[in-house]
Formats: structure tokens, sequence, C-alpha cells
């Protein structure tokens, strides 16, 4: 798809020069030199980006009206200021009020191509991440009363505007992507887009690549460390990244720059930083996983994310909230559930908050409304996966010793996950002597 942008100057020959060179990149540019001939293109139909001059042809309006008439309709529009008489008060004065960037005339041409092609590269992001939004439901409150939520929220509102690194550390499905991205959102750093990469979901051997980006004689490719400049990222399953890379990951945050792949040239960034995982990574460090350094690094304001199941005064609430969102986006009417259902608060929850979300998900789309139905549908779901929890091995094809000793190797993996690898809390839950587990564990070759 060819992207459109509007040129507004008074000055033709202006007009001319920047045309020919947008023409060159494959852009379609229209043409204006009056305001009204702004305002008339912009109602006619929104372009991907505008190149706007501050002075036109009318003394009581300008650029600066047309900038704000262009925000106000579209707040995603990049719009570039151009002038050749800009002062540092203009400039600033139209960045505050939503300008993408600010060119003086008489501009370098590769400066002008870089400005555009980045500002057309965020709207399109921009937009896409608008829209996903719409057909997707994701999460993005902190929904709960309980004194641990509470405390969560009172602790994203404390350090969102500052620069420090946050360390995330909880369960798998517990919403540590969530609070990061509430923190972005309430940062300075939320008019850029918030960028996560997975360390687990990555191949070690294209780690770097997806990292840093490439550079070649004919080709740049940019990196999530890159893209996230002046922004936000999330190195989400921290623990899974490779130590060679972790290496390299130290060495920007020491020193906010790096090359790309084959590159030359340092690139600086200014990233905040957060990561997390559901891992031990104190244990993660002790067996040699995760360098020591690189954890002191990220671990400036750490952050726990609860169970599902130590929090359960919150699930009404949640059911609710899921609900309502769900039943919204697939445009059906909410489904009556019966919030104070046992099976939600006898159940452990081992996928957290994930599993109560999918669980609503399921019952919104399969129930037709009858109590009865959607009843069916939560115990059913929630016997099949403790069956599954504990029976993965279909332990009754077994004889009793075997079956036995597979039953409590499931079991206590599951314990230590519940707890991080913590093994005296795993001891003390499972009642247990530390002593004890430790030889237990040993026998049933359990790291």
């Amino acid at each position: 798809m060819t992207n459109e942008i509007l040129l507004i100057d008074d000055e033709k020959d202006i007009r001319f020069a920047v045309s020919t060179i947008l023409k060159e990149k494959n852009f379609i540019v229209r043409e204006a030199d009056t305001v009204e001939k702004a305002l008339f293109e912009i109602n006619k139909k929104m372009p991907d980006l505008v190149l706007l001059d501050v002075l036109l042809d009318e003394k009581n309006r300008d650029g600066i009206d047309v900038l704000k008439y262009i925000k106000k309709i579209d707040p995603y529009v990049p719009v570039i200021m151009i002038s050749g008489h800009a002062n540092i008060k203009i400039a600033v004065d139209s960045i505050k009020l939503g300008a993408f960037e600010f060119l003086e005339k008489p501009f370098n041409k590769d400066r002008l191509i870089n400005f555009v092609l980045r500002g057309v590269e965020i709207s399109l992001l921009k937009k896409e991440n608008i829209q996903i939004k719409k057909n997707t439901f994701i999460s993005n409150e902190l929904i709960g009363s309980s004194t641990i939520v509470n405390k969560l929220r009172n602790l994203i509102d404390k350090f969102a505007n500052s620069d420090s690194r946050i360390f995330i550390n909880g369960p798998a499905g517990s919403g540590k992507e969530l609070i990061s991205r509430l923190i972005h959102e309430k940062s300075l750093r939320k008019i850029n887009s918030f960028k996560v990469i997975n360390g687990a979901l990555l191949d070690p051997d294209t780690f770097e690549f997806e990292l840093f980006g490439s550079e070649t004689d004919d080709k740049i490719i940019t990196g999530i460390l890159e893209k996230s400049n002046n922004s936000t990222l999330l190195l989400d399953n921290v623990s899974d990244i490779p130590l060679q890379t972790q290496a390299k990951i130290l060495r920007v945050l020491t020193d906010q720059k790096f090359h790309r792949t084959k590159g030359v040239d340092e690139i600086s960034v200014n990233i905040r930083l957060i990561s997390s995982t559901s891992k031990n990574l104190e244990e993660e460090v002790k067996n040699g996983n995760f360098r020591e350094d690189l954890f002191h690094r990220i671990n400036v304001i750490p952050v726990t994310t609860p169970f599902l199941k130590d929090i359960k005064e919150d699930i009404p609430l949640l059911i609710d909230y899921f609900n309502n969102k769900i039943s919204e986006i697939n445009g059906v009417k909410n489904i009556n559930i019966n919030k104070k259902n046992n099976a939600f608060y006898d159940y452990d929850w081992p996928g957290n908050v994930r599993e109560l979300r999918n669980l609503i998900e399921r019952v919104v789309i399969l129930a037709s409304g009858k109590e009865e139905e959607i009843d069916k549908i939560i115990s059913e779901s929630l016997k099949i996966s403790t069956v599954k929890q504990y029976n993965t091995d279909d332990n009754f094809q077994f004889p009793l010793k075997e079956a036995r000793e597979k039953f409590e190797k499931n079991y206590l993996q599951i314990q230590l996950n519940r707890h991080n690898g913590n093994i005296s809390k795993t001891a003390d839950f499972i009642g247990m002597e530390r002593s004890a587990l430790h030889r237990k564990l040993k026998s049933l070759g359990i790291n």
C-alpha cells in the first residue's frame, strides 16, 4: 500500500522540490498552498503524514492553527513542521501541540526522508495497535480490592514516572505483562509504543539479531532495542536469554549504546527497561544460568505478582470484568455467572488470572445463558484442569510403586513451580522437613 502525504507550503519552489523527493520514494503527494486549501484537503481525506509550513498566507491563521485542527480530528497522524523563519519557541510550541518533528529550511534531503519514513512507520504501528485492541481483548486494568492488589497498584503509581529499572517476578498468568504496560501508560514515555520481547520464544541463534538488528551495505534492519528508544521495553522471560547475549545486554545497560549486527556505527538509546520471569532468578544465578552482574542491574525495583489462590477475594471482581469485556468484544449479552459458585474458590488456579480469564471466555462463547449449563461448563473445566494437572502420565497403566513415584514427582514439580523453586517454602507447604525434601527430590531425579 502506497502512503499518502499532504504537503502544505505557500512557496511553489519548496513544494516542487519536496514533492519530487517524495515521489522518488514512491509516496503519493497532495499539495496545498493556503490554509483554506489545506483544510479542504484534510476534510476530503486525512493523509498518512503531513508536511506543514509554519507561516502561510493568512494574517489570522497559520500552520499552528492547521496543526491544532489536524490533531483535533486525528491525533495519530504525524505532522512534520517546516519553516525558514523558525525560532526555538515556535519549535517547542509545535512539539507540545503534537508535531512529530520540526525541520528548518533549507533542510537536508536525507534528513527529510528519514523523518518522513519514521513518521509513517510510527503512524501505521499506532493505527494497527488501535485496530488490534478493537478486535482483541487485552486487559489494561489492574482489577481487585484485596490488600495485595492495592499495594501493587500503589507501587505502580509511585514509580511509574521514574526511569528506574523494574524486575517483576511471579507465576505464569499472574499479570506481569499487564503490570509492565500499566507502568508504561502512566509514564512520560507513553507517547511512544510499549515494546515486548520474549526470551522464551526466540531461537538462541537469532536472539541478538532480534535485539540489535543488522546492517549490510544496502539494508538496515532495526532491532527491538532501537525500536524501543525513548519508550519502555519489557524483557519477558529474561531468565531464558542465552548467557552470551546477557553480557551484551549488560553492556547496553551500562553504556546506553550498541552496534547492530555487522554494523559499524554506535546506536545510542534511551530505554526504560522492565524485566520479568516466573523463575527464581537468584537460584538461576547460583546455578550459573544467569549473570549475577546483570541480575543486579535489572533488579533495581523488585515487584512480585501474586498467585490467584492468594487473592481469591478478588475473583468476583475479575469475573465481572472479564464477563463485560469479552461479551462486548464478541457482541453478545453478558452471561449471568454465579460468582458464589464454590468451584471458583475450591480450585487452586495453577494458571492464575489468565486461567480464570480463559474460563470466563469459554463460558461467554459456549453457554446459552442457562444457569445449569454455565455451572456445568465451569465445573467440568476446573475438574478437567485438575485431572490434567495431577494425572498427565495416565498413572493407572503402571504398577502401584511406579505410579506412586510418578505421582510424587509430578506433585513435587508442581509445588516447586508454585513456590518459585524455593525449597523451604515448598517443604513447609507439603509438611516435610527441608532435608527430607532434598533427599526425596534427589531420589526422584528432580533438580
